[in-house]
């Protein structure tokens, strides 16, 4: 009866709009009152999920993020990116895939990835004469290469829900290949697309501008290196990584490339507290959710309930794809994160995967969420940016989907693909 009220209240406060990380906190409230439980255990296992270390790491993300969106960084990898892959048949499309490749493993953000690019994309994709359904679907989809190249503070967010065993390092590892994957599987959906519109291919400009733009644009990756290399070597710890990269962004944007004015540095400060918020009040009702489900042995029951369907571990791992992408539709990434790793890990487990695979797996399929209706989010804004509705995107986003899912079968079925290179780098 109590995890049927735990649900029950859950699902009737998301339906009614209210917020999921308030709707998890006032379903657990209202579970453990349910059972007897000292209401004041709802705010210590709330405390106690926020209480992590290694959470420090997320505002320093985030802010590195933002600098770099409002600092200048996006229009200088923008440029590399026109003069490294433009001259391919549908230019503008590549130009957009690679980009985001690039300046989401720095961002960590689909979202500020679509605001940044799409706003300098779109409007010039419109002009040299692609369908506008067409760009917002390149910038949408490619943007969630941001949550899997590192440093992905939702990589963070796994490793908390998976209970701190995990290396935060093997994940920001094993996130580079399956991200490069999805972005040549949407570059190979884009080109074939181009070629049946008859999509214009941009001039190459020579390599010495090749050059140019590559010295220009060099400073900005430096901050992804220093976050990642700090804490891949060992010389820091990742919240000592995500500060000095933080800081690193500040000085570079504000004294060397000179981008940075005031009121951006005002816009990135906000943007970045308003998404710290947001993501530590979700991970601290999360943890009392969390801690009901375990209390309920939900983990258990739905291992039992997937092995009775069937005991092939391919069909049992679909099913886990299946649900996450039928969650990821209706809910925000950063709560289902914190609500599936506790139930499906296990199973995972249990079925001899590693658990670094089934986090970089979890982050592929959610990822998608974010680009399905009615809940996502990088679909809303990309419209927004591209000034269309989300149903003239709809009718020809499912290529882009297909490229996405080819990527998520490989991650799911393939180990080598997100373990290969954690285990080369030891």
């Amino acid at each position: 009866m109590g995890l049927l009220i735990l649900m029950l209240v859950f699902g009737l406060l998301v339906v009614v709009g209210m917020p999921v990380a308030f709707a998890m906190g006032i379903a657990a409230a209202s579970a453990f009152w349910f059972e007897g439980f000292p209401m004041l255990i709802t705010f210590q296992r709330a405390t106690a999920g926020v209480s992590v270390f290694s959470l420090l790491a997320i505002p320093f993300f985030v802010f590195a993020g933002e600098i770099m969106l409002h600092g200048g960084i996006a229009k200088r990898l923008v440029k590399l990116a026109a003069a490294l892959v433009g001259h391919l048949k549908g230019g503008l499309a590549m130009v957009n895939i690679f980009s985001s490749m690039l300046f989401g493993g720095i961002s960590g953000s689909a979202v500020a990835d679509i605001s940044a690019l799409g706003s300098l994309l779109i409007p010039v994709m419109k002009e040299r004469g692609y369908r506008p359904d067409f760009a917002v679907n390149v910038t949408v989809t490619s943007s969630i290469a941001g949550i899997v190249i590192p440093p992905s503070h939702n990589m963070i967010i796994f490793a908390v829900a998976a209970g701190g065993g995990i290396s935060i390092s093997k994940l920001f590892l094993a996130g580079v290949v399956p991200g490069i994957l999805m972005c040549v599987s949407l570059a190979i959906a884009a080109y074939i697309l181009s070629i049946k519109h008859n999509y214009p291919a941009e001039p190459f400009p020579g390599w010495a501008e090749v050059g140019r733009t590559a010295m220009d644009a060099i400073p900005g990756f430096i901050t992804a290196v220093i976050i990642v290399g700090g804490t891949l070597s060992g010389v820091f710890t990742v919240t000592e990584s995500g500060a000095f990269g933080a800081l690193y962004a500040l000085l570079l944007t504000k004294f060397y490339y000179r981008s940075l004015t005031w009121d951006a540095f005002v816009l990135a400060v906000t943007g970045a507290v308003r998404t710290t918020a947001m993501v530590m009040i979700l991970i601290a009702f999360a943890s009392s959710f969390a801690y009901l489900l375990a209390l309920y042995q939900v983990p258990t029951k739905l291992s039992d309930l997937l092995v009775s369907i069937s005991d092939n571990p391919i069909v049992i791992l679909m099913m886990i794809n299946v649900i996450l992408l039928l969650l990821g539709m209706i809910m925000d990434m950063a709560a289902l994160i914190l609500i599936c790793t506790p139930i499906f890990l296990p199973i995972a487990k249990g079925l001899g995967m590693d658990p670094t695979q089934f986090g970089i797996m979890m982050l592929v399929n959610l990822g998608l969420g974010l680009c399905t209706p009615p809940v996502g989010t990088c679909l809303f804004v990309g419209c927004a940016v591209g000034r269309i509705k989300i149903e003239q995107a709809l009718k020809s986003i499912w290529p882009f989907y297909l490229a996405i899912l080819v990527a998520l079968i490989l991650v799911t079925y393939v180990p080598a693909v997100s373990l290969w290179l954690p285990s080369l780098l030891g």
